[in-house]
């Protein structure tokens, strides 16, 4: 018997979401909650009941594995007609159970125990989660910041490949620090891609969401790249509809094939009403993101501008929920000690960015904001951090 093996200290390895602890504590204190990237915005109404009448209807069974085939179709016209990418919807686009299913599936089928995952730094949470999972080592690419904005080093990029490397994992626009990977990164990103033979995983969840004069592009595009790139996104921050968690992946069939060959022993399928519902709502999600993309903004101008009174420098945000700020004039420069003491000292709540950073020595100050919520939580928010400036 091998007494070396203990699955619970393996499950406590993965550590206590950051989420939970603020959360918690903006429950326990009444604070005003800008930690997690959860929307207070209204969902479609069309939508809503579209899926209140598929429910009625008795779409409520198991949809195929692959997915509701109308909403695999949906996908495959807005790749088209966004990013003029050819997808067969049988074949080479896969409905998931949310965008997180999506990346974990990826990471378990392209991964064997002690391969490599590049990822850029800071990220998302789920990816070092997701690579540990895949028994892989995510190997951390740093973003770092140039006056208000996150760049890429493309030197760092290529110190980081080894012949380990098997994934990058790219996440654009960027959680958490707003960040649009720009046409000549992604020119870069693909240069070392394609010299290295990587295969990529595309985060593009907030692909709708991007503000002022940014532009966001998908990796797929460039040249070289579709063959060798898995493009995942998610209904949820679109639609401000994150709790059906209804996600896909878009790619080649032998790299699609393998994310499937995974998914089916996650959840094996998911929500078919919604599914059935986003089908129909997919095709007009321009107007509908528009209209989104105009409050998401007015609302990230407002506690930008906030921050930068109240004394908490503000980074540059062209995309997604979130601000990242500079706690270090309010004399702090551990962002975990900030975050658990600023529901008392001014009633809001907050993440630590260390929480996303993977490699050692990453700045301790910075601590993100969420501005997915109704103007007037941002409104209060902005006067309480004012307040105890």
């Amino acid at each position: 018997m091998n007494t070396d093996w203990n699955p619970a200290a393996r499950v406590r390895d993965m550590g206590t979401s950051v989420f939970t602890e603020m959360t918690e504590l903006a429950r326990a204190t009444g604070a005003v909650n800008l930690g997690q990237g959860v929307p207070e915005l209204d969902s479609p109404a069309v939508l809503l009941k579209d899926v209140a009448a598929a429910v009625l209807a008795g779409s409520n069974q198991y949809p195929p594995a692959a997915g509701f085939p109308a909403l695999r179709e949906a996908v495959a016209e807005h790749q088209r007609a966004r990013y003029g990418l050819e997808y067969r919807p049988a074949g080479e686009v896969l409905i998931t159970t949310g965008a997180t299913e999506a990346l974990a599936a990826a990471l378990l089928a392209l991964c064997d125990p002690g391969d490599e995952i590049l990822a850029f730094d800071p990220c998302y949470d789920a990816y070092p989660a997701g690579a540990r999972l895949a028994g892989a080592r995510l190997v951390p690419v740093p973003l770092e910041l140039s006056g208000d904005t996150f760049v890429l080093d493309p030197g760092a990029l290529r110190a980081a490949v080894t012949p380990r490397s098997r994934v990058l994992l790219l996440n654009t626009p960027h959680n958490p620090t707003g960040k649009v990977f720009t046409a000549d990164e992604l020119a870069a990103i693909a240069d070392v891609c394609r010299e290295h033979e990587l295969t990529v995983v595309t985060d593009e969840v907030y692909e709708h969401l991007v503000y002022g004069d940014a532009r966001h592009l998908t990796l797929a595009a460039l040249p070289g790249m579709r063959e060798r790139t898995l493009t995942i996104s998610s209904a949820g921050k679109t639609f401000n509809v994150t709790g059906w968690k209804i996600g896909w992946v878009c790619g080649p069939a032998h790299l699609v094939a393998a994310v499937a060959a995974a998914k089916q022993f996650l959840t094996y399928a998911t929500g078919t009403p919604y599914q059935e519902a986003l089908a129909r709502m997919l095709g007009d999600v321009e107007e509908w993101a528009a209209g989104l993309r105009g409050t998401l903004s007015r609302n990230r101008d407002l506690l930008t501008e906030g921050l930068a009174r109240a004394g908490l420098r503000p980074c540059r945000a062209d995309a997604g929920y979130f601000v990242q700020a500079d706690v270090r004039e309010w004399g702090y420069t551990d962002g975990v000690r900030f975050c658990r003491e600023l529901p008392s000292r001014a009633g809001v709540v907050a993440i630590p960015t260390s929480a996303f950073y993977v490699r050692p020595n990453a700045p301790s100050y910075l601590v993100r904001f969420s501005f997915c919520k109704r103007e007037e939580s941002v409104r209060i928010a902005v006067e309480k951090l004012l307040s105890a400036a």
